[in-house]
């Protein structure tokens, strides 16, 4: 600002805590040196375990410290059996269907191919609902891998897909 002073912005950042509850608060962005900083209250300090020194992830769903964050191979496919056990729910194989050619499209448009797409391609032109809900639900390695590369993304609004990880998250 020409007068001297500098703008400050005041950001709700929410974050999990190491118990999983989810708070959220204002943290004031301050000009720290040449750079911007955030003061995190000591109590939100204390119970990720962390110290100073110690390096936090910044995305653009929070702040949290790292590490707690990932999900173990397991308990991702479980999220990733969830979201398909959500679609299952709320569409019918047809929808689920007609949605899988229009991404495999839009990613093979962008570059973006792996083999497992060839695969759910041929799941959706069979148009048979017991092979295509064995591989969105089932439990054996072929459909492990397959949920790796869910070509039925978008179909369920973005609140209840947030709400499927963050119950992941635990």
């Amino acid at each position: 600002m020409s007068n001297g002073t500098q703008a400050v912005k005041t950001q709700a950042v929410k974050w999990p805590t190491w118990r999983s509850e989810l708070h959220s608060m204002k943290v004031t962005i301050r000009r720290v040196g040449n750079s911007l900083g955030l003061i995190i209250p000591k109590s939100v300090i204390d119970a990720w375990g962390v110290d100073e020194g110690d390096q936090l992830e910044v995305t653009s769903r929070g702040i949290r410290p790292p590490g707690r964050a990932g999900l173990s191979s397991e308990a991702l496919d479980d999220l990733k059996r969830s979201i398909s056990l959500a679609v299952v729910r709320r569409f019918t194989p047809r929808e689920i269907r007609a949605q899988i050619p229009a991404n495999l499209r839009r990613w093979r448009g962008q570059g973006a191919w792996v083999s497992a797409y060839d695969e759910w391609q041929a799941i959706a032109k069979r148009g048979d609902d017991g092979e295509l809900f064995a591989a969105m639900l089932g439990r054996d390695d072929t459909a492990t891998r397959l949920r790796e590369s869910m070509p039925f993304v978008g179909l369920l609004p973005q609140a209840e897909v947030r709400r499927l990880h963050e119950e992941a998250a635990g």
